[in-house]
């Protein structure tokens, strides 16, 4: 199951060697990175080195090392989106994110590997290489952003930036370890980012440690005039309270849906860690959500039928440079939902939303496990529609409702592999998701421990 591993204070410049030196140790196994900016980093590490030297900081982030899901575009190095189409591959601008995470003092290390235009949970690239889980190389990473995931419980940076529109952040969280977070949509600037969903893709910044992620998002939230869904709301500093514990915090268990058909190791280590949330002082309580286990249908033929409307006219023109399971994906399961049923569904994801207004009024947060099972085999993947829906079953229903959810890494189930704990609260409430993960983790360490390829 690993050893604890403690990152000790260091320069900019150490932090970079580190990262570097795990890529160039095991990125010919993990397969975790497409584009490497080895040159840049360094040339930004010594920068920073040269402000802290006279005393001055760059901001929140000064120092901390990132990797870019290369679906967020970056002026000047290349975003191939997972894919075959070497033409996009250069953008002009950089994604806001981008933009304000280093304007805040961040050392991006490079892009990570995805499956193919993050439309997928296995990451199994056909182009950039079959990224795999750094626990168990026979074993995938989740998706779509698999090489964020897999990067950070590796240690090639502190920090990934993924995207989640299904499930893409959460689920590799999930499986290899670590933490990641679906913010509400609309918080964080998705501009410059390939869409999959525009009405429901998120930014998703992954990580070991809960309070490295909630410095993130205070850098990243905010409203954006350029960016057409996002929201001008007022964010609330994450850090002033994160240290507050979840004390007298009321958590309801909604032991239908969720919390079935869940692998034994899974299961056992799921009631640990809420035995470990009682033992910090929060109230658990079972609660019934109807029509959970139906969010789904709805959830896809939204999602995937607006996946199929952006590939619209590359997929007609270029079918063939498409990887075969995306092509398949893209024309059977969006390009074929009638508009009737696509208006269904705006319909019943309205009366989701307002169910679930009912549900935050009982309830602070709701928790459950992340996934049912551990990270499957690559040869168990082969059908990815299958394998993608097994592991995102307690994740559409939250991303339908546009809510915030925290996936935190709640210890090591069937054939060691590491699993999560799910914790969803009401719209534009992050900081108690961060408040409650603070508690946790100062409580376990389950986010510390590194996969023996790591060590």
């Amino acid at each position: 199951m690993g050893v604890p591993v403690l990152l000790q204070p260091a320069s900019a410049s150490e932090y970079v060697e580190q990262g570097l030196s795990a890529v160039d140790r095991l990125d010919a196994r993990l397969r975790a990175m497409i584009t490497v900016t080895a040159g840049r980093a360094r040339q930004r590490a010594q920068e920073l080195d040269s402000l802290a030297a006279a005393g001055r900081s760059a901001g929140l982030l000064h120092g901390l090392t990132v990797t870019l899901k290369d679906v967020i575009h970056t002026a000047g190095v290349r975003t191939t989106n997972g894919a075959n189409f070497p033409e996009d591959e250069y953008p002009e601008h950089d994604a806001e994110v981008v933009t304000r995470l280093m304007r805040a003092g961040a050392i991006s290390i490079g892009k990570a590997n995805l499956h193919e235009f993050a439309y997928g949970g296995t990451t199994q690239n056909p182009f950039h290489g079959s990224c795999r889980n750094p626990w168990d190389l026979e074993r995938i990473p989740g998706g779509s952003s698999g090489g964020s995931g897999a990067g950070i419980a590796a240690g090639y940076a502190h920090v990934a930036l993924g995207t989640d529109t299904a499930g893409s952040g959460r689920l590799p969280a999930a499986l290899n370890g670590i933490a990641g977070l679906r913010p509400t949509p609309g918080r964080i600037s998705g501009r410059g980012v390939t869409p999959v969903s525009a009405a429901f893709d998120t930014i998703s910044p992954m990580a070991r440690r809960v309070s490295d992620i909630a410095k993130v998002y205070m850098v990243l939230a905010g409203y954006d005039p350029a960016d057409p869904v996002s929201v001008d709301r007022p964010v609330e500093d994450p850090l002033l309270g994160l240290s507050a514990g979840i004390r007298g915090l009321k958590i309801g268990l909604p032991r239908r849906h969720f919390f079935d058909a869940m692998d034994d190791g899974v299961a056992r280590a799921v009631e640990q860690g809420l035995a470990t949330l009682a033992d910090l002082g929060a109230q658990l309580v079972d609660i019934d959500i109807p029509d959970a286990e139906n969010a789904s249908q709805p959830f896809e033929h939204l999602f995937h039928t607006d996946a199929a409307g952006y590939h619209e006219e590359r997929l007609a023109r270029a079918p063939d440079r498409y990887g075969a399971d995306t092509r398949q994906r893209l024309q059977t399961l969006g390009g074929k939902v009638s508009g009737a049923a696509y208006a269904r569904a705006l319909v019943w994801a309205a009366a989701w939303r307002r169910q679930l207004q009912g549900v935050f009024a009982q309830v602070d947060v709701v928790v459950h496990p992340s996934a049912p099972a551990v990270a499957p085999t690559v040869e168990e993947c082969r059908d990815t529609t299958a394998a993608t829906r097994r592991l995102t079953t307690c994740c559409y229903p939250w991303s339908l409702a546009c809510v915030p959810v925290l996936s935190l890494p709640v210890g090591f189930a069937e054939h060691g592999m590491p699993c999560g704990l799910t914790a969803v609260a009401a719209w534009w409430n992050e900081p108690v998701l961060f408040r409650l993960g603070e508690a946790f983790q100062r409580a376990t360490d389950w986010h510390l421990r590194q996969p023996p390829i790591a060590a």
